[in-house]
């Protein structure tokens, strides 16, 4: 099953990841980094299927070897993909360097016009780097 979880950087510099899906567990985990994070949610996640099989009931679909779809704040995005260049970034998105700045260090925080924006923009230099030859 495909879990979505949610990465968002906090105030203290630590990361959180919940999963929003997961029917029948509360599925979330902290971290100094979003590594750190991602595995101790995996860490989560094995944590119920050990109780499972030690009380002898079946593991559910949903925690079985799950794959993970991960959702990143502006803040955690752009810290975790920190070898972005925000300047050309925000060049390519057509918005204001010094505004997309100021969502990476959650100074002010985008609309949902913004973030579809640079989301946009983010997916175009995906699609040009997977298309690139060496």
């Amino acid at each position: 099953m495909k879990l979505k979880a949610i990465v968002e950087l906090w105030d203290n510099g630590t990361y959180s990841i919940y999963v929003t899906n997961a029917k029948k567990h509360n599925i979330s985990a902290q971290g100094n980094s979003v590594e750190e994070a991602k595995a101790n949610l995996q860490d989560a996640i094995n944590d119920y299927v050990a109780m499972y099989k030690e009380t002898g009931k079946p593991v559910p679909k949903e925690i079985n070897n799950p794959e993970f779809e991960y959702k990143y704040d502006l803040a955690s995005f752009f810290n975790y993909f920190d070898c972005l260049n925000i300047t050309n970034l925000a060049k390519k998105a057509g918005i204001n360097a010094s505004l997309l700045r100021q969502y990476k260090n959650k100074i002010t925080f985008a609309s949902e016009r913004q973030t579809k924006k640079i989301q946009y923009s983010i997916n175009l230099l995906g699609n040009e780097l997977a298309a690139v030859r060496l």
